[in-house]
């Protein structure tokens, strides 16, 4: 039996767009107007479609296959419209600009591409000899003469032009059109080609890949639990402690399925970039067992940017000139002589072409199999990677998420919006002196007014029912700006009206998720300054339409506890899968114990208590010597422990380092470089609980023997953390926990993970605060902290010096815990 051909598909728009791109880089303009103008034109064009006449079909979906030798191209797409002009059948394509229509002399070269190749389609399909082409373009603007004033029956008709509606009707024989589209699909097989012998290659080198090291304990249920979950396209989450090797356990059965057909890219999705790194380092290993696969890890426009500042046009980079014209040449090198994708490589890459490395990066990722990025590329609507995650599209993707306790906070952000007032006033101020005319300045002023009408209302925190109202005034304002931004690409002020801009239209678009799963409040900034916020409280449905573009999720962490929690603020679905993995590490190389004496409650922060914590933290690091780190809720709090245990412990054998607010990326890698130094003295870091320090940072073996955790990691109670409170009480839920005992008690998971990396990791752990001994606490505790037990200071040094008696009775000689240390470091697990 003939084996079945792969098929590869691509829509028309991708098609055209990728082979017939030419010209300049320029987010500044043309492209800026025509990319905006998609969600306003929208409802342009069903204004036109509507006034077609009863023998206009729109949204005309075309599909057309083509074999190949190895594959079947599969080249798919919709129509905008189609009727009948006497014999001859019409498609149109419907665009709407802000350009000046009155200037126009011809359809934008990739709009009739578009087109045509509808047109090609069609025609072929139904044995036509000539085909019609219609360009439409529609001017979007606001106020009588814009879209508020529908278009007439007359100004729609192809022969009707004029400077609100332009028409370019054009008539090409089947044979012509063939031509053509033959030619183009052509210029596309040497990719779809090359895309085929590539993955040829990359499934048969996993046809015989095993996993790269011994298993540990629960590392096998993982690895064969991942692959269930993708196998069955279902979602997977995964409680799994520190030093495990999830993310080995993760990247292996994922790339298994994507070999064996059951998937086409990988999404490896951080929040921090420390977890990227780890893993690059597991596909390195894998690809050092024979794996054959292509991964990139995305970058931050300003790390890639050769300019001081990112300005995407020809007039201040020299790359955006004729970027286009290099762009292609320069990918298909890149991907068929390199098999490495770091940061590094993509920029000399891009020198050698003379193009911008931040867009070369993403075009190299719409062929390589694997996509290690931050979160908001998959997931935030305004950064999100339009080529994979565009509105109504779907690929066999697998997704990843690392660290998942961090995307509760990051998808509240991701789909929550704000506007200040104070901003649309300074806009206001900055466009007056450049006339910028009537509609523009009445449109800023219904806006501000609107808001006054809020500020009035408004005490301190306000909940609104809607603003649907005041959404349409917010929409007629990004119509009037985005024409003033593309009349005015050389502007001194553009810049600060492209910034209000995309933040006016971010809000538009996040009220178009609005539903019950948000909050609407007005409140007062620390500033003074009054807001507006479209608050999402549940970031789980957006969550899941992100999820559901592709086939198969897992979320992992070490704090996904309770998972229900997770699954509540991650999924909409009831099927999902769960694992706890149980931890590996023998738990008598860990002394756990909660002082019980401490309370950090915001009543009870006094000198005396200062005083608890400070006696604490002397007994922990007077126990042995060796680095600690104490772990704090707030500045203020840690400061205030600091000054107390300053006064009265101070140690010319003990050196102390603190955090800063907003430390530079040089003074985060100094601190931690001194604890990977081997010091003649003790040393304490005093650190934040959530912060920088606390997660995400690997301090194995003597570089970290101890550490305290101060505090239940409440956070500070606001109006928007009783918003939530309130939210989830009304929902059923026990709000508090919700808005504060869980969040707070996954920041003492992490920093009390800080410990305890490797199997041959030993140290200390400290929870300081008498809240650790109440139910609620003791049953968000992993279960491998079943041994932890209840200490006051005069009985913690007992406890701590058994301890440690222990572990150097039994960890033997100093040569026998070298032997150990060499036999391990070979078996790291990324």
């Amino acid at each position: 039996m003939e084996e079945k051909k792969k098929e590869i598909r691509i829509s028309v728009r991708n098609l055209v767009e990728f082979i017939l791109r030419s010209g300049d880089l320029d987010n500044s303009s043309g492209g800026f107007g025509e990319r905006d103008a998609m969600q306003a034109g929208t409802r342009v064009h069903q204004q036109i479609q509507k006034k077609r006449g009863a023998d206009y079909r729109a949204e005309v979906p075309l599909v057309h296959e083509k074999e190949y030798e190895h594959f079947i191209l599969r080249v798919e797409g919709r129509a905008d419209g189609m009727y009948e002009d006497g014999t001859t059948t019409v498609i149109e394509e419907i665009k709407g600009t802000y350009r000046d229509l009155k200037a126009m002399e011809e359809p934008v070269p990739v709009h009739l591409a578009q087109a045509k190749c509808y047109a090609y389609i069609y025609g072929l399909q139904n044995r036509k000899e000539e085909m019609g082409v219609l360009m439409t373009y529609t001017l979007l603007s606001s106020e009588e003469e814009g879209l508020l004033r529908p278009l007439t029956k007359e100004e729609v008709k192809p022969e009707h032009s004029n400077w609100r509606i332009r028409h370019f009707l054009q008539t090409y024989k089947l044979p012509e059109l063939e031509q053509w589209f033959n030619e183009l699909l052509d210029a596309w097989f040497i990719w779809a080609e090359f895309q085929y012998q590539w993955q040829k290659a990359r499934d048969a080198s996993m046809q015989h890949l095993e996993f790269p090291f011994p298993y540990r304990k629960g590392q096998r249920e993982l690895v064969s639990g991942v692959y269930r979950t993708i196998l069955r396209k279902k979602e997977l989450f995964v409680q799994a402690p520190t030093g495990i090797g999830k993310t080995m356990s993760t990247v292996f059965p994922a790339i298994r399925a994507i070999g064996e057909g059951c998937g086409d890219r990988l999404f490896y999705l951080t929040a921090k970039t420390i977890t990227r790194t780890v893993a690059e380092e597991a596909v390195s290993i894998l690809k050092e067992k024979g794996l054959q696969f292509k991964a990139i890890t995305l970058t931050a426009k300003e790390k890639m940017c050769i300019l001081d500042e990112p300005e995407c046009d020809p007039i201040h980079c020299p790359r955006a000139k004729g970027h286009f014209d290099r762009i292609n040449a320069a990918v298909y090198e890149m991907l068929t002589e390199c098999d490495s994708y770091t940061r590094e490589e993509v920029l000399r890459q891009a020198e050698k072409w003379n193009v911008c490395p931040h867009e070369l990066q993403f075009d190299v990722a719409s062929w390589v199999d694997g996509v290690i990025c931050d979160y908001n590329y998959a997931f935030d609507p305004t950064s999100k990677l339009k080529r994979f995650f565009a509105e109504g599209t779907k690929g066999d993707y697998i997704f990843l998420i690392d660290e998942a306790h961090n995307l509760v906070e990051r998808g509240r952000d991701m789909f929550s919006a704000t506007l200040v007032k104070e901003e649309i006033l300074k806009v206001r101020q900055l466009l007056r002196p450049y006339a910028p005319g009537k509609k523009l300045e009445k449109a800023l002023n219904r806006c501000n007014h609107q808001m006054l009408v809020y500020k009035r209302e408004c005490d301190s925190c306000t909940e609104l029912e809607s603003v649907s109202t005041f959404l349409m005034m917010v929409n007629q304002l990004l119509e009037e700006l985005a024409g003033w931004l593309e009349a005015h690409k050389t502007s001194e002020i553009r810049k600060q009206v492209l910034e209000f801009y995309f933040n006016l239209r971010n809000f538009s678009e996040i009220y178009n998720l609005v539903d019950e799963n948000y909050l609407i409040y007005t409140s007062y900034l620390d500033n003074g300054d009054f807001a507006l916020r479209l608050f999402c409280v549940n970031p789980a449905e957006n969550l899941q339409q992100c999820i559901n573009q592709g086939r198969s999720a897992v979320f992992f962490s070490a704090t996904l506890l309770p998972v229900q929690y997770y699954k509540k603020m991650f999924s909409t679905n009831t099927d999902d899968y769960a694992i706890y993995v149980e931890s590996p590490f023998d738990p008598t190389k860990r002394c756990l114990a909660i002082g019980s004496e401490v309370s950090t409650k915001y009543q009870r922060r006094n000198r005396a208590e200062f005083e608890k914590i400070a006696a604490y933290l002397n007994e922990m690091i007077q126990s042995r010597k060796g680095n600690y780190m104490a772990f704090f809720p707030s500045y203020r709090l840690m400061q205030d422990v600091y000054a107390v245990y300053e006064e009265l412990y101070a140690d010319e054998n003990v050196t102390c380092l603190i955090q800063e607010s907003a430390m530079r990326e040089q003074e985060r890698e100094e601190f931690l470089e001194a604890f990977a130094k081997d010091n003649e003295k003790t040393l304490v870091g005093f650190c934040i609980m959530g912060g920088i320090f606390s997660e995400g940072i690997d301090l194995d073996g003597e570089k970290l023997i101890g550490a305290a955790v101060v505090g239940a990691g409440i956070p500070q109670v606001g109006p928007e953390r009783e918003l939530l409170k309130q939210y989830f009480d009304r929902s059923g839920e026990n709000g508090f926990d919700y808005a504060y005992r869980y969040p707070g008690m996954n920041k003492v998971l992490q920093a009390a993970g800080r410990v305890i990396r490797t199997t041959e990791d030993t140290g200390v752990i400290l929870l300081l605060d008498e809240r650790f001994r109440n139910r609620e606490y003791r049953e968000l505790f992993p279960r491998e902290w079943e041994d932890c037990r209840i200490v006051q200071r005069s009985s913690l040094p007992e406890v701590i010096h058994s301890f440690w008696e222990r572990v150097d009775c039994e960890s033997g000689s100093k040569a026998g815990q070298q032997e150990m240390k060499s036999r391990y470091s070979a078996e790291r697990y990324v």
